[in-house]
């Protein structure tokens, strides 16, 4: 097949380790004999330095053009200013609005050979394969805010951001939810702060009414403060975690410490379904940042960009086995005993972020 992936490198070791995805779809498309075409575009502080914008609308033309976007990580020191009124951040937020970005799935699965690189016990974390799928467009991080320079009340500030959700929004993230859990075990875990919100409280209505359409599916309500104790306390206890923008996001990266590291972890942010397309259009990144401490010395962990790029293939290029093929080949460079800095222990052989992404190429092929 033929497909064009835009890919936004970003900040940081954003840049690293999607030049490490690009490697490995360049593997995939020549062991499948596919044809991926690879266009590169601005986005967070990178973008701000070189146009003043964190989003450039020819980014944002780029990706709508594109059969998928393969994303790193944006922000860095140098952009550090919460109260500058561009930050990189903008850009990320920006473009899961521009594009319709509002399913976000999460997968969290501890590979065998990493049982021990977590700092929770063995015995606890065995087993683990979930996946958290995110509300992505609507919630605080969109609702209406008020800055605390905006105004001022007898010579004091106030600021506030609004947590607002529509039942449209929490029925078609639901939908998402449970179709998962038809093809995994059968169960939906819905995280929210009903005793408190009343954002919360539609949530839960709303989900409760969507769980009525997939009678398979078993349905737990759970408090978020709860579901991050349960999340340590029993982890394999949980299938599909159903939540919003906000708790996903803190939720995820509490999570990431179950596959031993938040470089392990892959995400894909999904469009609704269009007319025009096979198969809906996402956006792929690994969940962690831009880790600007590490920028520059190779020790990077690309495993969570490279594994989004199976998901990449699988959602939005349809090509299931060649995902598999880059999962599988992920499985054998951590039964082999490579390790990047993150994940290693004594008695595995360390590697550098292009060693890896070079192992993981070169096995995908040979077969």
């Amino acid at each position: 097949m033929k497909a064009t992936i835009v890919t936004l490198p970003g900040d940081g070791i954003g840049t690293e380790v999607v030049a490490e995805g690009v490697k490995t779809l360049r593997a995939v498309a020549q062991a499948f004999g596919h044809q991926f075409a690879f266009r590169e575009a601005l986005i967070g502080g990178s973008a701000m330095d070189a146009t003043g914008d964190p989003l450039p609308e020819e980014t944002l033309a780029a990706c709508r053009a594109a059969d998928a976007v393969l994303l790193g990580a944006v922000g860095g020191p140098q952009w550090d200013d919460p109260t500058a009124k561009v930050r990189p951040e903008q850009g990320l937020l920006g473009l899961r609005q521009e594009l319709g970005l509002y399913a976000n799935l999460r997968p969290v699965k501890l590979h065998e050979q990493l049982l021990h690189a977590s700092t929770l016990k063995p015995g606890v974390i065995a087993g683990v394969d979930l996946i958290v799928v995110r509300e992505l467009t609507g919630g605080i991080y969109f609702g209406p805010r008020q800055e605390a320079e905006e105004v001022q009340t007898a010579g004091e500030m106030s600021a506030y951001d609004t947590m607002v959700y529509t039942a449209p929004e929490v029925r078609r993230i639901a939908h998402v939810a449970f179709r998962l859990a038809l093809k995994r075990r059968n169960k939906v875990a819905s995280v929210d702060k009903a005793n408190v919100l009343a954002a919360s409280r539609l949530w839960r209505r709303v989900v409760t009414a969507v769980a009525a359409e997939y009678p398979d599916v078993t349905l737990t309500h759970v408090l978020v403060d709860a579901a991050a104790m349960h999340l340590i306390r029993r982890p394999t206890d949980f299938d599909v975690i159903l939540t919003a923008n906000m708790f996903g996001d803190i939720l995820t990266d509490e999570a990431s410490m179950l596959a031993g590291s938040m470089g392990m972890l892959p995400s894909a942010s999904l469009a609704g379904e269009r007319t025009d397309r096979a198969h809906p259009f996402g956006v792929y990144e690994p969940i962690h940042g831009s880790a600007p401490d590490i920028v520059g010395q190779g020790v990077a962990n690309p495993l969570a960009t490279i594994l989004s790029t199976a998901m990449l293939m699988r959602h939005s290029l349809g090509l299931a086995e060649e995902a598999r093929a880059v999962e599988t080949a992920v499985e054998a460079a951590l039964a082999a005993g490579y390790r990047t800095q993150d994940i290693y222990e004594e008695g595995t052989t360390l590697v550098n972020t292009g060693e890896m992404g070079d192992w993981i190429a070169g096995r995908l092929v040979r077969e």
